[in-house]
C-alpha cells in the first residue's frame, strides 16, 4: 500500500482511562475482528493481563478502513500500558509511530500518567489527536477535562478535541476520520536499502524469535537474507507478515508498514529491541538510534523451587519480551543458585512471577524487593571507596561502613480536596519531606521529596485506599541523600537467611524487627523441637521469638520422666539443634511475602 494511506499510531494515557477499550471498538468499526470473534480488551491477550485488569504489553493490530473520501487506509494501532511500571514499553511503542491519541478519562481527568505519556510523546515530536472518553457517564467533566489537557498543551487549543465513548460506541466514526486527516503519513524512502527498526520481539518455541519491526526504507519480504546491525547476527526471513490481531502471513512490508519477522534465531540474546535491520547484500549506511536501556527501580531475588536450567531458561524468553528485565547470576547460602533481578518497581515483580507460573510453568521463590544503596567504605590500609549495593547480602560490615546514600523521588500526589490532610500525614510516615503544594481546579498537587524504598512497596495502595481510587502519584528521580540506614539480618534456627536479609532506617529498626520475627513465628515451616527466629542488627539480637515445635517437650516439669531420662533427652535435643543450624533450611514463598507486609 502506498505510504499516503498508511497511519502508523498509538493511544497513550493513563490507567483504567479506557484504552483496550478503544481498541475494541476501533477493531470493530473496521471489521478487523468478526462478531464471533469480539472480547472485552481483545488485546490483553496475557492470562495476567486479564487476571489484574491492565495492560501489561503493548499489541500491534493492522486495520483496514474505507474513508470518507473513498479511500482504503490502512491504520496500525499499537495499544500501549498505563501502569507507571511498563512505561518502558509506551516509549518503545511510540519510536514506532507517526502519532498518537491522547485519552483522557472525562470522569478523571488528566492525571499523572496522561502527564507523563504526553511528555514522551511531545519529545519525539509526534503529533498528538486529543480524544475524550466516558462522555456519557453522569460524572463527565467535559469542560474541566478540556480545559486541564489545555493547560498540559497549550498548542492543542488550536485543535478539536474528540468525544466518545469507547464502551458504547459513540463518536468512533469521527474519530476514524481524524485519525486519517490529522495524523500524518510515514515519510520513508522505498527505493532506498531496507533499514526495519526491531521495536519487540517474542519467543515461540518452534519459530525462534520473532521480531516485530516497523520499516522506515525499503521493502522487507520473506527469503530475503537479513542482518542486525548491532551484533552482526545474520538471519533469514523466515516468514513476514502483519498482525491483526493474531499474526497473518503476508507478501512482504513496504515503507512505513509495521509487522513482523520470523528470524528462526534459537537464542533470544541474539536479538535486541532497538536494533536495525537490514540486508545483507544491500546494507544501509547508518542504523538508527534505538532506545536508551531503561534502569531498574528495584531488586529482588528469584530461585527457582526445582531444576536451575529451566528456570533460566524461562527468564531468557521472558527477557527477549519484557526488555527492562535487567538478570545477573546470584548465588545464596540458603536457596541455592538462581538471579538477582531488576524491575520497574513492585507491580512488574509481581507479573514476572505470575508470567514465570502460569506462561512457563516454573515455580519460584522471590525475595523481598530492594533498592539501590551507595555506601562508603573504609578498609583498613585502604583509601574511602563507594560501592553500589543493591543486594543486602552484598552490604559491607558495619564496622566498615561511614555512610550511606540512598535513592531520593520528588513525589507528586494530586488528590481531592477531603483527601489532603490523610495523604500529607501518610507521606509523613514514609519519611516524605514537604516541599510544595498547590491547586488544580478541585484538586490538590502535594509535592514531597521521598526515599524510593519506602513507597516502593505499598505506598501506591495505601494512597490510592486513602482517597478511595481518586488520588494519582507520580515519581521523578532526584539522586541520593545520606540517611542512617542500618542491615538487618535474619536468623532462624540459629543459621542466618542471607535471602531474607534487607536494609531499613535505624529509627524504624526496633517496630519492623519485632513485627517481623512475629510474623515469621507464623510462617516458618514448624519442626520437632522449638527453632528460635531472631532479628541482628549490628552484630547484636534485637528481636526474637520462638517457631513452637510440633510435639510436646517430654523434658518439662510435670512429666513422669526421672532426672536422667530428661537429661538425656535435653542432650539429644540440643544435639538436634546444632544439627539443624548447619542443615539447609527450606523456606516456602509466604516466609519471603512476610517481608512485604511491613510498612
Amino acid at each position: 500500500m502506498k505510504q499516503e494511506f498508511i497511519r502508523n499510531f498509538a493511544i497513550i494515557s493513563h490507567i483504567d482511562h479506557g484504552k483496550s477499550t478503544l481498541s475494541d471498538r476501533l477493531m470493530e468499526a473496521t471489521k478487523t475482528v468478526s462478531d464471533r470473534e469480539k472480547a472485552p480488551q481483545l488485546l490483553d491477550s496475557m492470562g495476567v493481563e486479564q487476571a489484574h485488569g491492565v495492560t501489561v504489553k503493548s499489541r500491534t493490530v493492522q486495520n483496514h478502513y474505507l474513508g470518507n473520501d473513498g479511500h482504503e487506509y490502512q491504520l496500525n494501532l499499537i495499544d500501549t500500558p498505563g501502569h507507571v511500571d511498563f512505561n518502558y514499553e509506551v516509549t518503545k511503542s511510540l519510536s514506532a509511530t507517526d502519532g498518537v491519541i491522547l485519552l483522557v478519562d472525562a470522569t478523571q481527568g488528566v492525571q499523572a500518567q496522561t502527564v507523563a505519556n504526553w511528555r514522551l510523546a511531545h519529545d519525539l515530536g509526534l503529533p498528538i489527536l486529543p480524544v475524550l472518553n466516558k462522555i456519557d457517564s453522569a460524572s463527565a467533566q467535559i469542560e474541566e477535562t478540556e480545559q486541564q489537557i489545555i493547560d498540559l498543551d497549550p498548542s492543542l487549543a488550536a485543535q478539536e478535541i474528540y468525544h466518545v465513548s469507547a464502551k458504547t460506541g459513540l463518536g468512533i466514526s469521527e474519530l476514524l476520520e481524524a485519525i486519517v486527516h490529522e495524523l500524518p503519513a510515514p515519510t520513508g524512502d522505498e527505493k532506498a536499502p531496507l533499514k526495519a527498526l526491531v521495536f519487540d520481539s517474542e519467543y515461540d518455541a518452534f519459530k525462534g524469535v520473532i521480531a516485530q519491526v516497523r520499516v522506515i526504507d525499503g521493502s522487507l519480504t520473506k527469503g530475503n537474507s537479513l542482518v542486525l546491525m548491532a551484533n552482526g547476527q545474520k538471519l533469514l526471513a523466515k516468514e513476514v507478515g502483519v498482525y491483526r490481531p493474531d499474526r497473518v502471513p503476508a507478501d512482504g512490508l513496504g515503507a512505513g508498514e509495521v509487522g513482523y519477522v520470523v528470524t528462526g534465531i534459537k537464542d533470544p540474546k541474539q536479538v535486541t529491541v532497538g536494533d536495525t535491520l537490514t540486508s545483507q547484500q544491500a546494507p544501509t549506511k547508518a542504523p538508527l538510534p534505538g532506545y536508551q536501556k531503561s534502569q531498574p527501580v528495584v531488586y529482588a531475588g528469584i530461585y527457582p523451587v526445582g531444576d536451575y536450567k529451566v528456570l533460566q531458561e524461562a527468564l531468557q524468553k521472558l527477557a527477549l519480551n519484557d526488555t527492562s528485565l535487567v538478570l545477573t547470576d546470584d548465588q545464596s547460602e540458603a536457596m541455592g543458585p538462581g538471579f538477582r533481578a531488576g524491575f520497574l518497581g513492585i507491580f512488574h515483580l509481581q507479573i514476572i512471577k505470575e508470567r514465570l507460573e502460569t506462561e512457563f510453568g516454573v515455580e519460584v521463590v522471590v525475595t523481598a524487593p530492594n533498592v539501590s544503596y551507595k555506601v562508603q567504605v573504609a578498609q583498613k590500609g585502604k583509601e574511602i571507596e563507594t560501592v553500589i549495593v543493591n543486594n543486602p547480602t552484598r552490604f559491607p560490615e558495619f564496622s566498615q561502613v561511614l555512610a550511606v546514600e540512598e535513592p531520593m523521588v520528588q513525589a507528586t500526589i494530586t488528590t481531592p480536596n477531603e483527601s489532603v490532610n490523610a495523604l500529607m500525614k501518610l507521606a509523613d510516615d514514609y519519611r516524605g519531606e514537604f516541599a510544595d503544594m498547590g491547586n488544580q481546579g478541585d484538586y490538590v498537587r502535594l509535592v514531597y521529596k521521598m526515599p524510593l524504598s519506602e513507597i516502593a512497596y505499598d505506598f501506591f495502595n495505601q494512597l490510592k485506599s486513602i482517597s478511595h481510587g481518586y488520588a494519582s502519584f507520580s515519581t521523578a528521580a532526584i539522586g541520593y541523600q545520606e540517611a542512617d540506614l542500618v542491615k538487618v539480618d535474619v536468623q532462624i534456627n540459629y543459621a542466618t537467611v542471607d535471602a531474607l536479609s534487607f536494609v531499613i532506617h535505624r529509627s524504624r529498626v526496633e517496630e519492623q524487627t519485632q513485627k517481623l520475627v512475629h510474623e515469621l513465628k507464623m510462617t516458618v515451616p514448624r519442626r520437632l523441637y522449638p527453632m528460635p527466629v531472631q532479628a541482628v542488627v549490628e552484630g547484636r539480637v534485637v528481636a526474637r521469638v520462638d517457631v513452637p515445635p510440633l510435639r510436646k517437650n517430654v523434658a518439662v516439669n510435670g512429666s513422669s520422666y526421672s532426672i536422667s531420662k530428661k537429661q538425656a533427652l535435653l542432650r539429644r535435643q540440643s544435639a538436634n539443634k546444632r544439627q539443624a543450624a548447619q542443615s539447609d533450611i527450606e523456606l516456602p514463598q509466604a516466609v519471603f511475602n512476610t517481608l512485604l507486609s511491613l510498612n
